[in-house]
């Protein structure tokens, strides 16, 4: 069995008695390796959901987004995702580098399937994988320490229409946000930010 649990996961397994149902869970599902079906199912998804916590316990989520594959699994126990430019806050960021605690929770709507992966992530913008990611700031590598499936029961069945036209592109000029193009934020941009080039397509989403 992992260590998956801890008090307060306990507690509440005493008091709705599931412990046995959640000890055997852990020995059936939860594992610390991926394995070829875990790297096809992550391998053609297009999005997750990343959880983080910073130096005081305060947890943040975040969306994390790109073409369909942008987060590879390099090996069995290693997950590997870009970052691209973002709104400057680096919330998702900064935890992982005060603290490397993330937890990543995929979901293909419409197949209704999901997993989880919990790990300690660094980030490199030295990483050799930068070269397969045009405009990637640093590459986020993910040892994985749990992985497994979740249930599927809640999942709501919903088709894509449109990925995000913002996902950079081998030989294609990304287009710049809206919002970085207004007067309240344009003066405090970063200094070779591409929204400070008049020339540079815009939309808003």
């Amino acid at each position: 069995m992992s260590d998956i649990y801890r008090e307060g996961h306990r507690k509440l397994q005493e008091a709705f008695d599931t412990r046995r149902l959640a000890d055997r869970l852990d020995e059936a599902i939860v594992r610390d390796s991926l394995d070829e079906e875990d790297a096809a199912f992550i391998g053609q998804l297009d999005m997750f959901f990343l959880a983080t916590v910073d130096d005081r316990g305060h947890p943040t989520c975040s969306y994390k987004a790109g073409a369909p594959g942008f987060v590879r699994v390099v090996d069995p126990r290693t997950l590997a995702f870009p970052n691209y430019d973002g709104n400057g806050m680096y919330l998702s960021m900064g935890n992982i580098a005060a603290t490397r605690q993330v937890g990543m929770l995929f979901i293909d709507f419409e197949n209704q399937t999901r997993m989880r992966v919990q790990g300690e992530a660094t980030i490199d913008a030295d990483d050799p994988l930068m070269a397969d990611y045009p405009e990637a700031q640093f590459i986020v590598r993910v040892k994985a320490r749990e992985v497994f499936p979740n249930c599927p029961r809640y999942i709501h069945k919903m088709k894509r229409v449109e990925r995000s036209g913002f996902v950079p592109k081998t030989d294609c000029e990304t287009p710049v946000p809206a919002w970085k193009r207004g007067e309240w934020v344009s003066d405090v941009l970063p200094e070779h930010d591409p929204a400070r080039d008049p020339h540079r397509k815009t939309r808003d989403r």
